[in-house]
């Protein structure tokens, strides 16, 4: 019998919720019962930074910034499908180290790229000489990251882990699939069906959840004292 994982696909929301909801989720990953996925959009062009970057100034006036409550570089999410996993402690994933459980997410998705005809693996090393407080995420691939035979960046991640379990928060460049966010989405469950050998359940969000992170985005993904402000996990 396979293990169920719950999924949730969301329309487009702004900068400041898509983190809250993320960062909500996490806190509530004991009252999940399972693994979940969420996969959702932006109803702007939006460039989120790692919990530890420098807040990049020059790019106020072409993009709404915010900072996620992950590590990792620059995103720009006007070209990308995002998605976050959520994976309660206890869990096997959970029991992974950081490198391992980035990776087994990474690796679902090379099948799904050969299917667009896409040739790519995933990248043995760290590039050299990146300045990790200013990186852009897709210029400068990590460890793990899915990459073409040329270099360029497919898709990549950034987690963060507390007691309750893992919040991986991934994206995926649109290019991939010839720039169809649709055709993306539809693909990326049956990807991580066939690999985690699970099958999922459509999720359903209690309205306090929704209003949690509501409150959260307004009072700390809104606020300059949290997006202009470098922080370590």
């Amino acid at each position: 019998m396979k293990e169920t994982w719950l999924l949730r696909r969301e329309g487009a929301h702004d900068p400041f919720f898509n983190m809250a909801m993320d960062e909500v989720l996490l806190e509530l990953a004991p009252a999940l019962g399972a693994p979940l996925i969420r996969i959702y959009r932006w109803d702007r062009p939006s460039l989120s930074i790692g919990c530890s970057q420098l807040y990049p100034e020059g790019e106020e006036a072409r993009y709404t910034i915010v900072r996620r409550p992950t590590g990792g570089g620059n995103v720009f999410h006007d070209r990308d499908l995002t998605y976050t996993a959520v994976i309660p402690a206890g869990h096997p994933v959970a029991a992974l180290n950081r490198m391992e459980s980035y990776r087994i997410f990474h690796e679902a998705m090379l099948p799904m790229l050969a299917g667009f005809g896409v040739a790519a693996e995933l990248k043995s090393d760290e590039t050299p000489g990146v300045d990790r407080a200013t990186m852009k995420c897709f210029v400068s691939p990590s460890r793990f990251d899915v990459v073409a035979a040329a270099g360029a960046k497919f898709a990549g991640a950034a987690q963060r882990r507390t007691r309750n379990g893992i919040l991986h928060q991934g994206s995926v460049l649109l290019s991939a699939a010839g720039g169809d966010w649709e055709k993306l989405e539809a693909a990326l469950p049956g990807a991580l069906e066939e690999f985690f050998r699970i099958e999922f359940r459509e999720a359903e969000f209690p309205a306090e959840w929704i209003e949690r992170a509501e409150t959260r985005a307004r009072d700390k993904y809104r606020t300059e004292e949290w997006n202009r402000a470098a922080r370590h996990q």
